[in-house]
């Protein structure tokens, strides 16, 4: 449960922007401060799963997984800006 809103949050910023970092995810989520070890653990393990690829710098961009993922394509206009992300889609 600790690490679920870095998940999350880290998967929307990269489906919605294509850039993810331990900044980024820490806002998004709304974490308090001192969570930075437990974001870069994340990222790095969504990485190793292929859903995020290292840019190198400390940023991650969009992995294999979402790429190919049948959420990716939808119209990201419609994502709402609070926590409750849901598209109208039959999926």
């Amino acid at each position: 449960m600790n690490r679920e809103p870095a998940w999350v949050a880290a998967i929307r910023l990269a489906m919605l922007t294509g850039r993810v970092d331990v900044d980024a995810v820490i806002e998004e989520a709304n974490l308090v401060e001192g969570r930075e070890r437990t974001v870069r653990d994340v990222l790095s393990t969504l990485a190793e799963r292929g859903v995020l690829r290292s840019a190198g710098d400390g940023t991650y961009r969009p992995g294999e997984t979402l790429l190919n993922s049948d959420r990716y394509n939808l119209d990201f206009e419609k994502a709402s800006d609070g926590g409750a992300h849901r598209w109208k889609s039959s999926v």
